[in-house]
């Protein structure tokens, strides 16, 4: 069964042109090269959760697992954590439709 996982987190307000940098030229290839692919970030306008959340798709959890236990996984979430504040990370079945 395929695996989702589902990062948010904030933007620093001194970072906002960096981060912007780092997510489309970075962040999202090297997840799609490592095998994460239906990346999708959106954006909250509305209420008291954090700004940003980014998904992505695995084959399964065994994969996604694997994935974030690589070291080139560790150095990508190291380097958006110095562009964001209040990260956090999951796994979770991946199903059809929007998933928090």
């Amino acid at each position: 069964m395929a695996a989702k996982v589902i990062m948010r987190w904030n933007v620093r307000p001194d970072k906002e042109s960096e981060y912007f940098e780092f997510l489309v030229h970075e962040l999202i290839p090297a997840m799609n090269k490592m095998g994460i692919t239906d990346i999708q970030v959106w954006y909250t306008a509305y209420g008291t959760c954090e700004q940003k959340m980014a998904e992505g798709v695995a084959d399964s959890t065994d994969d996604l697992l694997h994935i974030m236990r690589t070291e080139e996984w560790e150095e990508l979430t190291d380097k958006l954590e110095g562009f964001v504040q209040d990260f956090s990370q999951k796994v979770i079945p991946a199903t059809r439709g929007f998933q928090i």
